[in-house]
């Protein structure tokens, strides 16, 4: 054995052996220890805390759809813009027939 860890000695002698993995707190899955089982349970904590956040975010996408809505009725008052939508509907009247 050359202390490479090839064969799960490792330079110490410690490895893959008992109080390996274990002792790191590693149980396998992934997590380290119970971190993954706390940040599960702090996930579910704040989960419950945005309840109404889709309704906050239905209001601020309404409030802009108005804002916007006013925006154009503003510009189509204009006599320049209903012009040119009122000779847009007449050619297009016109030339179905």
């Amino acid at each position: 054995m050359d202390g490479s860890g090839m064969d799960g000695s490792g330079m110490d002698g410690g490895g893959m052996r008992a109080g390996g993995m274990e002792a790191l707190g590693m149980d396998g899955g992934g997590g380290i220890g119970g971190m993954t089982r706390l940040r599960g349970a702090g996930m579910l904590a704040r989960l419950g805390e945005e309840d109404g956040s889709a309704t906050a975010e239905y209001a601020i996408a309404t409030m802009a759809a108005v804002g916007f809505a006013g925006l154009l009725v503003v510009i189509l008052k204009g006599d320049e813009v209903r012009g040119i939508l009122t000779d847009l509907v007449t050619r297009a009247l016109t030339s179905g027939g």
